[in-house]
């Protein structure tokens, strides 16, 4: 059964980068989800697309693969790109600033 080794992007609701240090292998799902019809739930018989498994490296993890004999396929992260701004956000506020700021 094909798998996915990625590291998880950052919290769409944060500015933070909590928990996208490590590495994530999960396995892809091999058949499709049911919706039960009394309760509305979905459902599946595939067992394996509930594992989630946390490497401290990429290496770990592929390691990890190649020992179980799963073929894995790595995704690259997208690095995000650092917005630093020579005050920070104080300066926003400063009184020495030389223009008006307004809303």
């Amino acid at each position: 059964m094909p798998a996915r080794i990625f590291q998880p992007s950052r919290n769409a609701m944060t500015s933070g980068t909590a928990k996208t240090k490590h590495w994530v292998l999960e396995f892809a799902p091999a058949e499709a989800r049911d919706i039960d019809p009394l309760m509305g739930w979905t459902s599946s018989g595939d067992t394996q697309s509930q594992v989630r498994m946390k490497f401290p490296t990429k290496e770990a993890a592929l390691a990890y693969a190649k020992a179980k004999g799963i073929d894995a396929v790595v995704m690259r992260p997208h690095k995000r790109k650092l917005n630093i701004r020579p005050g920070g956000y104080g300066d926003n506020f400063a009184t020495s600033r030389r223009q008006v700021w307004t809303h």
